[in-house]
């Protein structure tokens, strides 16, 4: 981490101290500084809170808040709402121009998504997001010009019990287009790939974790540390876990210490409250957490730059 120009040792002084006052009170065993994972709370089907029983544009519908792409092993990425709700497109509908077609009894089953308070999710180009103005006067969120929806009978985060309903009914990749298998970002476990934006995902049994702009899963080593920053893992173990690269800091992530590491090897480490991540090449897709527990060492991260589940 370099040093502005004209800065006083004094300065420097007092910012190593701060850093480390803030970085060296967490347990590098782990045991404190774990988060919790969901666990069943999370997993309990929820109370249908988009059972459409209000009208399209009414003042209770959900805004969609920070989206997320998520994966199924049939559909490929899936586009999903802050909550986790998987988004939908309606081929009755049109996205030159865009126009929806689902009113009445249609969007009480589809409940619509509104336009404001929705931002494009990590690696996501923003351009594809939209609005259109229903028939009642009310804005409508677009995907590729595409009216977004929502289903009322998911009832939980990652379902997609809308697919193909009707032969009309299709989940919506980030890009707009119907989802599918074989439209995934850039493979898993490029060394080095650059990250993008971290940013905050959701899984039935970890709850919230850090995800890389491709959507994939970002963990920790136990045997690294904080403070000092330091990364134990190198060669065979480097190749198997990639360092994160810099990134930004998405929307959800802990600002706190959030900093670079200069590694031994001259490439640079993306930390989150001190602590390097990593991605696995375990992990194949996005949404995948194949790495965590592994060896009881590798754990996936939280917001705040905690364990997720270790002892």
């Amino acid at each position: 981490m370099g040093i502005k120009r004209g800065t006083t040792l004094a300065a420097v002084a007092v910012v190593v101290v701060l850093a480390a006052t803030a970085c060296n009170g967490d347990d590098t065993a782990g045991k404190a500084d774990a988060a919790k994972p969901a666990g069943a709370a999370a997993a309990a089907p929820a109370a249908d809170p988009y059972a459409g029983d209000k009208p399209a544009g009414d003042a209770g519908a959900k805004p969609a808040g920070a989206l997320a792409v998520s994966t199924t092993g049939e559909l490929g990425p899936v586009l999903t709402d802050g909550a986790g709700f998987t988004l939908y497109r309606f081929d009755k509908d049109t996205a030159k121009p865009p126009a929806s077609n689902c009113d009445g009894d249609c969007a009480k089953a589809w409940p619509v998504v509104p336009a404001g308070g929705a931002s494009a999710a990590a690696g996501m180009d923003p351009s594809v997001l939209g609005e259109v103005v229903r028939k009642d006067g009310t804005k409508q969120l677009t995907v590729g010009g595409w009216p977004a929806y929502r289903f009322a009978k998911d009832t939980k985060p990652g379902e997609v019990n809308g697919q193909g309903v009707g032969g009309t009914w299709f989940a919506l990749a980030p890009d707009g287009k119907k989802a599918a298998k074989g439209a995934a970002p850039a493979p898993a476990g490029t060394p080095g790939r650059a990250a993008g934006a971290l940013t905050v995902a959701k899984d039935p049994k970890l709850g919230d974790h850090v995800v890389d702009a491709n959507g994939m899963t970002v963990y920790r080593f136990k045997p690294d540390t904080a403070w000092p920053m330091v990364s134990k893992c190198t060669g065979d173990c480097l190749a198997k876990w990639p360092a994160v690269a810099p990134a930004e800091r998405g929307e959800g992530i802990v600002e706190k210490n959030y900093l670079v590491l200069d590694r031994p090897d001259g490439k640079k480490q993306q930390t989150v409250n001190c602590w390097p991540v990593y991605t696995f090449t375990g992990d194949k897709a996005p949404g995948e957490t194949n790495g965590q527990g592994v060896g009881g060492t590798w754990y996936a991260v939280a917001p705040d730059g905690k364990l997720i589940g270790a002892q």
